[in-house]
This record gives C-alpha cells, structure tokens and sequence, in this order.
C-alpha cells in the first residue's frame, strides 16, 4: 500500500468502523490535477446504496476538516462486490480455495499475472494452485488482487 493510501486509510477508518461498517479497503488514484479516492466498504450483511450514501456523507465532512489529498478529488464510496479487490493478509486468506487475478508490480518467473486458486497465505506470500502446479507469489509484489467469481474448489 502506498503512504497516501495509508494516510487516508488511517484518517477515515475511525468513522467508518464508528458508523458499524468494515473498511474493506481503498484506492487512491491520481491523474493531472484531477484524483479519484474510492473507499470499500462492507458488513456481514452486506452493503446498500443507503449505507453508501451515509457513510460518503460523513467522510466528506472528515476530508473537508483534514484533508491529506490537497487536490480536487471525487470520492466514491462503494461495496467490494462479489470480484472483490483483495488488499490485506487476512482477506487473502478468507478466500482460500477461491479463484484470484492477480497483478504484480514486477515480473515474477517472467510474469506479471497469475490465476489460480488460494492455497495458503504463509509468511508474508500467497500460495497460488495453478493447474498442477503451485507458486508462492509475495504480497508486496502484487498490485491488485481480485477475487474470480463463482470458482472455487469443491471440497
């Protein structure tokens, strides 16, 4: 996660989790003079467009206060979804036996996209099951992860 992300991420979780929701995570996203700040949000229940609304309305009177962006910005304020972009450890490994998509930053085995199933998480690497054969990938190497949906193993 880059430092913005984490500045932002430590700004708005306190109001988010005060208001009952989980900040699955976010992205922050900058071109020209113009950025786009999407926040994930997301209960046990699920999310509506009710509880987007709410919680859009109040992070907007917390960047409005403290503002680390400093740029015009739009803030979208959404579910994860069901191909939901995964951001933490823990996430990685809620979806074991799930299918991802997974981007790096650098080429790894000459790679930059993997897709297989979650085996594990161990040690800071996903394991992936691709085929027959597995790769540890490390999770600071990747830059979007996605959840696939509908592929899973059978157990």
């Amino acid at each position: 996660m880059r430092r913005r992300e984490q500045e932002l991420e430590q700004l708005l979780e306190p109001t988010i989790t005060g208001l009952g929701y989980e900040l699955w995570g976010l992205e922050y996203l900058s071109g020209g003079n113009r950025a786009t700040l999407r926040v994930y949000i997301d209960t046990p229940s699920g999310v509506t467009l009710g509880d987007c609304e709410r919680v859009s309305h109040q992070l907007n009177g917390v960047l409005d206060v403290d503002d680390p962006v400093r740029t015009v910005h739009t803030l979208e304020v959404s579910s994860p979804g069901v191909d939901r972009i995964l951001f933490k450890p823990h996430q990685y490994a809620a979806y074991i036996g799930r299918a991802v998509d997974l981007r790096l930053r650098f080429p790894l085995e000459g790679r930059r996209k993997f897709v297989g199933l979650i085996d594990a998480v161990q040690g800071g690497d996903v394991v992936l099951r691709m085929d027959e054969a597995t790769c540890s990938v490390p999770l600071e190497q990747v830059m979007k992860a996605r959840v696939v949906p509908g592929e899973s193993v059978d157990e």
